[in-house]
């Protein structure tokens, strides 16, 4: 009897033997039983955090050439696409309304004027001018209608008349005055120092055709940064005729800016500019916007068919 029980004994024993063999020989047992993995646990005990890209476990050699920059732009993820300046559709208006201009081959308005003297810083006394202009040839007339110190001046400019010896179109300008009144015509380039001492620009720039012209080059030039605030104002009379304002806002002086403020009137049957204003910024925080310049076209009437008659130099009686 006492054999039979050690034969049992023996046998079981040698079962749990090769049992307790078998258990150990399964890889990393122990461990998980002391240290079970944290995913194990229910996902509610971990903050949950989405994340775009997942490193490789193990890093690879870098990467070169073309792999390289894919790799860096998959780290970085797709760029924001970069949004539309605001002067886009303001020069897109622009440029329609050179299109428009296209039909028009001349006309005569009265162009009011006045701009800030530069080394005084004084604003310079309205200027009314009786204006012709023609665009092909380029043709300019203008007489002056006030102040009373000019009244009477005539100035023209024809493009391929009145050259000089370098073969250079000169404008024209006939004075008033007892003495210069009678020693005139004078003839002198369009840039001379002499006409542009109180003038902004040459005459070559006049007309709301090459104001467009200015104001696309300014604000393509403006595009290029940013600090720009753009907002269109629709119904906006000047002189009776309704007109499209495009006010162009620039809050910090910068060296690459022209103005604080500018607005431009786009004439809605017309579809040319008739009026600019520009301001420049405050002299004091809080201060107003300082009026630097500003430019009119009244009462324009356009395809008169003028001819080489209208532009002209009369002789002041």
């Amino acid at each position: 009897m006492t054999l039979f029980f050690r034969d049992r004994f023996f046998g079981l024993a040698s079962v749990l033997a090769w049992l307790m063999i078998a258990l150990a020989a399964r890889p990393g047992a122990a461990q998980q039983d002391r240290f079970p993995s944290r995913y194990q646990y229910p996902v509610s005990q971990y903050p949950v955090r989405r994340v775009q890209f997942r490193e490789p476990a193990s890093q690879p050699s870098q990467p070169r050439g073309d792999e390289f920059q894919q790799r860096q732009q998959q780290r970085v993820g797709p760029q924001p696409v970069a949004r539309q300046h605001p002067l886009v559709p303001a020069i897109a208006m622009a440029h329609r309304s050179m299109k428009a201009m296209e039909g028009i081959r001349d006309y005569e308005c009265t162009l009011v004027k006045r701009h800030r003297n530069r080394e005084t810083g004084k604003m310079r006394d309205l200027q009314y001018i009786q204006l012709r202009v023609r665009h092909k040839p380029f043709s300019v007339y203008m007489y002056f209608l006030t102040p009373a110190d000019t009244k009477g001046q005539q100035v023209l400019y024809v493009e391929g008349a009145n050259k000089d010896s370098a073969g250079k179109s000169n404008l024209v300008v006939q004075p008033v005055g007892f003495v210069k009144g009678r020693l005139g015509p004078f003839h002198f380039s369009p840039q001379s120092p002499t006409v542009m001492k109180d003038q902004r620009y040459p005459i070559t720039d006049v007309g709301f055709k090459n104001l467009a012209v200015r104001l696309i080059e300014v604000a393509e030039r403006d595009k290029k940064f940013g600090e720009c605030d753009v907002k269109f104002f629709n119904k906006t009379m000047v002189n009776n005729r309704s007109t499209t304002c495009i006010q162009v806002y620039h809050p910090v002086p910068r060296d690459n800016f022209r103005f604080h403020i500018a607005k431009i009137f786009i004439d809605d049957e017309l579809g040319v500019p008739i009026r600019y204003e520009a301001y420049m910024w405050p002299k004091k925080p809080g201060g107003k916007p300082v009026l630097d310049e500003e430019y009119t076209y009244l009462n324009v009437k356009t395809n008169l068919g003028l001819t080489d008659a209208d532009f002209v130099i009369r002789k002041n009686k």
